[in-house]
């Protein structure tokens, strides 16, 4: 769209944020949320993304900064208190560590969740399952293991399994070519 988009470096987010709310002709007093993006071939794999809103102006803007796995980036939540749980989303979800937080914890997975699930790199299977036990009654963690019969893929068409009902084109009949 025709929204302001600005990338800075991670040691600037704190002073432009801090520009952007106070600063008179900017006034982006809301702090809409917070994303991560996860980009491994990059170096800096991780894009954390402010989305800013201005009443004032009815105006957006977003602030891009990067980073990679070990490097924080500084915690905005003296700023704009609505970043606590943003930022706490990004870390649980990416591993991002936003230095400075006062509460960083996990906020969607549960305490002994190990990874970090919308990465790239994590398992679509995760690495535990949980289940009931009916002989121990209750819920057990166990490792994943997947079944054969479950690695295998039918990539055929879903269209292809019902052939009698599939509209024949006159141009794709089959015409038997031993006739002459």
């Amino acid at each position: 769209g025709d929204e302001l988009e600005i990338l800075i470096a991670p040691q600037g987010v704190v002073p432009v944020m801090t520009f952007l709310k106070n600063h008179h002709n900017a006034q982006f007093g809301s702090m809409a949320d917070i994303a991560g993006v996860d980009i491994p071939s990059r170096a800096n794999r991780f894009e954390i993304v402010y989305n800013l809103l201005s009443f004032r102006f009815n105006s957006r803007i977003r602030v891009k900064t990067y980073t990679d796995e070990l490097t924080p980036i500084d915690s905005v939540n003296d700023i704009f208190k609505a970043a606590n749980w943003n930022e706490r989303e990004v870390w649980d979800m990416y591993g991002v560590y936003f230095a400075n937080h006062p509460d960083l914890r996990r906020i969607l997975t549960d305490y002994g969740f190990e990874g970090h699930p919308l990465r790239k790199d994590f398992p679509l299977s995760g690495y535990v399952e949980c289940r009931y036990d009916d002989e121990l009654r209750r819920v057990v963690q166990e490792p994943v293991e997947l079944a054969q019969e479950f690695r295998k893929f039918d990539l055929a068409a879903p269209w292809e399994q019902f052939p009698a009902f599939r509209e024949m084109i006159p141009a794709a009949e089959e015409v038997d070519i031993e006739k002459k």
